[in-house]
């Protein structure tokens, strides 16, 4: 038996329902039927961390990271839509790509990474 790919994310939400129109409306992405996201083919990075990372905050247990596509209109977008976006120029590099990062209304860390040509 091999693993495929992953099948879902699930997490708890105070408000799953104002949850997902949030990811609908700002990220583009599209639950149908509120179970099923068809995603574009592509990379997915599964890798724990130290359990002492600052690379997200330390009272979240987990990060999930987005591929996108033209990173900086998704985040004109999103500052104008009063999301706080958060760049470094240390965290993007030639070979993987850019990052940013921002959080969703309930808190959770959410990075944004546009794949250099070649690596997604």
């Amino acid at each position: 038996m091999v693993v495929t790919g992953i099948g879902g994310i699930f997490f708890r939400a105070k408000d799953p329902e104002a949850l997902l129109k949030w990811y609908r409306t700002h990220l583009g992405i599209a639950v149908e039927g509120q179970m099923h996201w068809n995603q574009q083919a592509g990379p997915t990075v599964f890798m724990p961390f130290a359990h002492d990372t600052d690379y997200w905050p330390g009272n979240k247990q987990w990060m999930m990271n987005f591929r996108v596509t033209d990173l900086d209109t998704l985040l004109a977008s999103l500052r104008l839509a009063g999301v706080a976006v958060e760049t470094d120029p240390n965290w993007d590099a030639p070979e993987i790509g850019r990052f940013a990062r921002i959080h969703d209304p309930e808190g959770n860390p959410l990075e944004l990474w546009e794949p250099a040509e070649g690596a997604g």
